[in-house]
């Protein structure tokens, strides 16, 4: 499978060493002026054939099977919808979009042209994820559910003295929410669902929020998922129930060693070790585009959409607001 990319970020550099592994060859790397000569040293290290700086001609002169897209939030709709407008099957980075209208729009276009369209969330793909959910049924009645993905940023004292970047910034659709706690909302519907009610307490400094709780709740048990980029805890995560709790460790990008414990004290322990946390969402994108596996494909973008949708509403709760928010049409109603 071919695969063009657009972008040179931490992300980018993250999978391109890996890419031909998991079954992906890269065809084409499209860059910013600002940034081609980065694009072109990842050209020449892993073989990649071309290097662009219009994504246009990019997309009307490479031939593969598909773009991944991992560029500013801000720019996932309107590159993943010129893509598939011209053909592509697109792979984008988390989050999908800015908001559910683009989320929307994107899926809608998708199924109209019959193409794949994937949000590129590490955690559905993780072999631990799937024990997790398996084991559920052990612990009795849910009762509580907790998430904490906290991670200090490595570039929180530079933007705390005024420096900008994409993850911090709201014009680039950034925050604690869209990122970290991303992860762990996928964390949670992919076990539960979609909540019947969500609230976003954030911790805002220069107009994003830099950390923040997400009160989630369902109809016969309480969620909550904590996020932070401006300071640092354990990542944890558990489930509660009558007979026991499922426990995890490590952050839901990763999704690593479950411990079930019951409650007379038993415990058991399950892990699946993998070589890299991307590595089973690309070879699981590859093996469904070569099979034509559509419905696949649609069933998890119906999650990411929902994901999308309680994104939208936990920032409206908050008062946050993207400069994308302001496309959305005036008789738009968030779906209920």
């Amino acid at each position: 499978m071919k695969l063009a990319v657009a972008g040179t970020g931490l992300i980018v550099q993250t999978a391109l060493p890996h890419l031909r592994g998991w079954g992906w060859e890269p065809a084409a790397i499209c860059a910013t002026e600002r940034s081609v000569g980065k694009a072109r040293e990842f050209a020449e290290a892993y073989n990649c054939p071309a290097v662009y700086t219009d994504y246009t001609v990019m997309l009307s002169e490479v031939d593969a099977d598909a773009v991944y897209l991992g560029v500013p939030n801000s720019l996932h709709a309107r590159m993943a919808i010129q893509a598939l407008s011209a053909g592509w099957n697109v792979i984008v980075e988390k989050p999908i979009t800015s908001n559910l209208w683009e989320a929307e729009r994107l899926a809608d276009l998708a199924k109209e042209k019959q193409l794949f369209l994937y949000e590129a969330i590490t955690t559905l793909y993780q072999p631990d994820y799937a024990t997790l959910k398996a084991q559920l049924h052990r612990i009795g009645t849910i009762k509580l559910v907790s998430c904490n993905f906290s991670q200090y940023s490595s570039r929180y004292d530079a933007f705390r003295k005024g420096e900008t970047f994409p993850v911090f910034d709201p014009a680039q659709s950034g925050g604690a929410l869209m990122d970290l706690n991303l992860y762990n909302l996928h964390w949670l519907m992919g076990l539960f669902g979609t909540p019947d009610q969500v609230e976003y307490r954030a911790n805002m400094d220069h107009g994003i929020d830099t950390s923040g709780i997400l009160l989630l709740r369902y109809s016969d048990f309480q969620a909550v998922s904590i996020a932070a980029k401006d300071c640092g805890a354990p990542c944890q995560y558990s489930i509660q129930g009558t007979k026991g709790y499922l426990m995890q460790h490590s952050p839901a990008n990763e999704c690593g060693e479950v411990i079930l414990h019951f409650n007379d004290g038993r415990e058991e322990v399950f892990h699946t070790p993998t070589q890299h946390r991307m590595e089973m969402e690309f070879r699981t994108f590859a093996q469904q585009m070569q099979t034509g596996n559509l419905d696949a494909c649609y069933a998890i973008l119906a999650q990411s959409l929902e994901v999308s949708k309680i994104q939208t509403q936990a920032r409206q709760s908050a008062g946050i607001r993207f400069p994308a928010d302001h496309d959305i049409p005036k008789d738009y109603l968030l779906k209920e």
